[in-house]
């Protein structure tokens, strides 16, 4: 016979394999729409969940896709999984309810493949009868995270981006699989040939109005800068700027941004696009010389760097005047001011939009077109390197 110690591990194994079968089939109508003891299980193993549990409960769609929203936050994906399938049997599957069925079945697939768990075949299935590009989503993030062709994988993925608005976590996989391809989709591996424009040594900077003294100490540090060229701007200077070089149409949509942040994004994009250069936010400074002659020597036409998490840092990066990649910002800048102006401020304004650009672009090279733009991108270390916040 084993050992208690041995004994107790097998039980374990046992009672994950059960949880793992028991979690993989529960979108079935044979289960109620309320948690099973199995879910509640699932949700007691995070402090915060639990709390909003006993409070607010899992028996509505709201309650369980916000159960299962913070327990994919705070990485337990497999439990996130779990109660998206819970979520996912408590919706209506009237395409007039949100999140709608396929939002909820793909990130319950994203959540199991996170987990390093296999997949669901017949919720694939009813993934892909729902939403084609969704299906293709998830399976593409499968075929690279299993060692397949990153190639092929965003192949399959097609444009499902386009499902999505920007910003959402489809935009930093296709950028974690789309920088593995070589040669690069962003043509940052070709040398630029001497003469070739490179990136103005101007640097513009933001605050509405009574920036504190730390803002004031950054733009004095930035104006000692022998060479580049500063331009620091306020509301007013805003206002002017988008009127007389975009028109009444930016204005108006600048003036209506929820929040001085959303304006300052909206900003910095038409800056960057008319006039070249680079941005940086205005509570943040050029670390030193050396990071001064990183920006100084650079040679490719757009210059960003990401977090961990292959989200864009938009609050300094550098580019090209009138570049491709800032032409696709302002598209989806455009778009989400319109469409969706309530959108959570990063999706709708900031880094978002940087990301679906990149996705737009690499998706274009992998078809076959290119329009030879130079994209260099830089991960977080470089970025720390570079620029030092304000305490």
């Amino acid at each position: 016979m084993p050992d208690n110690e041995n004994n107790s591990e097998a039980m374990s194994d046992h009672n994950a394999d059960t949880l793992d079968n028991l979690a993989s089939g529960n979108t079935g109508d044979v289960y109620p729409k309320a948690p099973t003891a199995f879910e509640i299980e699932c949700i007691e193993r995070d402090a915060q969940a639990t709390e909003y549990f006993r409070n607010q409960g899992a028996t509505t769609l709201e309650h369980a896709f916000t159960v299962a929203n913070i327990l994919h936050r705070n990485q337990k994906p497999f439990e996130a999984a779990c109660i998206y399938g819970l979520a996912f049997r408590i919706h209506s599957k009237n395409q007039g309810e949100y999140p709608l069925p396929q939002a909820l079945m793909q990130v319950r697939l994203l959540c199991f493949l996170k987990a390093g768990k296999e997949l669901p075949e017949h919720d694939l299935q009813t993934l892909a009868a729902l939403c084609r590009p969704y299906a293709n989503y998830i399976e593409s993030i499968r075929a690279a995270w299993r060692g397949g062709d990153s190639r092929q994988a965003l192949i399959h993925m097609g444009n499902a981006f386009e499902e999505f608005v920007s910003g959402e976590e489809i935009d930093w996989l296709y950028l974690e699989i789309a920088r593995k391809i070589h040669p690069s989709l962003f043509n940052s591996d070709i040398l630029k040939s001497a003469g070739e424009k490179r990136i103005p040594q101007k640097l513009f900077m933001y605050w509405d109005k009574n920036p504190p003294e730390e803002v004031i100490e950054n733009l004095y540090f930035h104006q000692g800068i022998p060479d580049m060229e500063i331009k620091f701007f306020n509301k007013e200077d805003a206002v002017e700027f988008l009127y007389q070089y975009y028109g009444t149409e930016a204005r108006e949509l600048f003036l209506s941004m929820r929040s001085s942040a959303e304006a300052a994004d909206f900003l910095r994009v038409h800056v960057t696009n008319l006039y070249g250069g680079w941005w940086l936010n205005a509570d943040a400074r050029i670390e030193n010389e050396d990071a001064l002659n990183f920006m100084l020597g650079q040679q490719d036409d757009v210059v960003l760097f990401l977090n961990k998490n292959h989200v864009v840092h938009n609050g300094f990066y550098g580019t090209l005047a009138n570049s491709v990649f800032m032409g696709e910002c302002l598209r989806s800048l455009y778009t989400n001011s319109y469409k969706h102006r309530y959108l959570y401020r990063p999706y709708k304004t900031g880094p978002g939009i940087f990301n679906r650009a990149l996705s737009r672009i690499a998706f274009r090279a992998l078809q076959g077109i290119n329009d030879g733009e130079r994209i260099k991108l830089y991960d977080q270390e470089k970025f720390d390197e570079i620029i030092k916040k304000s305490s």
